[in-house]
């Protein structure tokens, strides 16, 4: 019999998160039949560097695709859809909505109270369940979600923050669709990563998932 340890005794086990890329294989190692590794996606003719001062290495090396822009806007409409009828609802049953003054002060105060609750609402709902799976309710039923730069994993609640903050903020409080618009759409004409502004601020992106 074999006194010859078994191939994979010596194999480190996954991290915790499903999403986190694996380091490569090296080269020249294993067997001849081993699966090769994975396409890059992001490279080409922008030279797949990491503008985040990195190195040279591609970060998207072993993700998935990017997600196209296009369905990236239609998921944001679903959440900003899901979440405005839950704004509605509480503003209503707060009685936020029922004063029908001519007062500047009264009409400014209901304003600002709106404004508020929608930015709380969307803060929470995108920071909540993109820290649990990197896919809000859109992402998920179009097959997308929000990967961190630099290794794949599901972003932190801090990263999840900042990148909720800078979309939602200006949206609840003087810009609404203008700032969404400029923000997501930003993603249409980012070069070689796809990001919106609000990707850039939490360095992260967003792949398919299908």
């Amino acid at each position: 019999m074999s006194s010859e340890p078994p191939p994979d005794s010596g194999r480190q086990p996954p991290d915790d998160d499903p999403f986190r890329k694996q380091p490569p294989p090296a080269e020249g190692s294993g067997s001849p039949y081993s699966t090769p590794p994975p396409p890059s996606y992001g490279g080409g003719p922008y030279g797949g560097g990491d503008p985040y001062g990195s190195g040279p290495t591609d970060p998207l090396a072993g993700m998935p695709p990017l997600a196209p822009s296009g369905r990236r806007t239609l998921a944001r409409i679903i959440d900003m859809i899901l979440v405005g009828i839950v704004v509605w609802l509480l503003t209503w049953g707060f009685g936020v909505n029922e004063y029908d003054v001519s007062s500047d002060n009264m009409q400014y105060g209901k304003s600002l109270a709106q404004s508020a609750l929608a930015a709380v609402l969307y803060i929470a709902y995108d920071t909540v369940l993109i820290t649990r799976s990197g896919q809000t309710l859109g992402k998920k039923w179009l097959g997308m979600r929000v990967a961190n730069l630099d290794n794949g994993s599901t972003p932190s609640v801090q990263s999840t923050l900042t990148r909720s903050a800078v979309l939602w903020i200006p949206f609840a409080f003087c810009c609404a669709c203008i700032w969404t618009a400029i923000s997501g759409g930003w993603s249409y004409f980012d070069k070689p990563y796809k990001q919106g502004l609000h990707d850039k601020a939490a360095k992260t992106v967003v792949v398919s998932t299908g």
